[in-house]
């Protein structure tokens, strides 16, 4: 089977699943059936049966899954049972906020290097036990520390500049917190994260409640 023929909307399901699987073995939750993992969830049963299909057979006929078990299976699927190296370049707000956030760590994903141009930030040691490093430095430091992802959060009118200096390291893969569209080669991956599409999303879904009548 190849991954491309693997519904995105899957594998959005699947990380779902492992942090709900993880919340339950956090609960000391040693099997789960289908139906109960589906309300966790905030799914259907026949969903959750479905996207695992895709990667095999899991789970006993009547019992259900095993929640150690299944957690490490859908780790190994999304490619969690190893350590990603991160690098973030912009230490505004957002990319402050970010390096700082807890649930990177927790899911495997580590930074170990973070860039600016800003001289005034340059140089500043970081909790995570690095400094901030400028940016002209991005391919030797990211060869070094074996980067994996790079993690974009500049201005909008950075973000292409950033990415064509990302596509000259050895860095294959894009997470974009810029609000722009990211134009890179074949071979490198971008992932957006707009969060004013998000907020659109929800405000349709709002805007198509129907107020209750008094």
């Amino acid at each position: 089977m190849k991954f491309s023929k693997i519904p995105t909307a899957t594998i959005t399901r699947l990380s779902r699943y492992s942090r709900a699987l993880e919340e339950l073995a956090e609960q000391d939750v040693k099997v789960i059936s289908s139906e109960n993992l589906a309300l966790y969830c905030e799914v259907n049963s026949a969903q959750i049966r479905k996207d695992l299909a895709y990667f095999g057979e899991f789970g006993v006929r009547g019992v259900g899954y095993v929640v150690k078990e299944l957690l490490f299976e859908i780790k190994r699927i999304l490619g969690l049972n190893k350590l990603w190296h991160l690098g973030i370049i912009g230490m505004g707000n957002m990319g402050s906020a970010l390096i700082a956030h807890s649930n990177f760590p927790r899911q495997g994903y580590h930074f170990v290097a973070a860039f600016d141009v800003d001289p005034l930030k340059v140089g500043k040691m970081l909790p995570q036990g690095f400094p901030i490093s400028p940016l002209s430095e991005l391919g030797k430091i990211a060869r070094e520390r074996e980067i994996e992802i790079a993690v974009i959060s500049t201005p909008a009118s950075k973000a292409q500049d950033v990415a064509n200096l990302v596509v000259e390291t050895p860095i294959r893969g894009i997470l974009n917190f810029a609000p722009s569209q990211l134009h890179v080669p074949e071979g490198v991956i971008v992932h957006h994260i707009d969060f004013t599409v998000k907020l659109d999303r929800l405000a349709y879904r709002m805007g198509s409640i129907k107020p209750d009548l008094f």
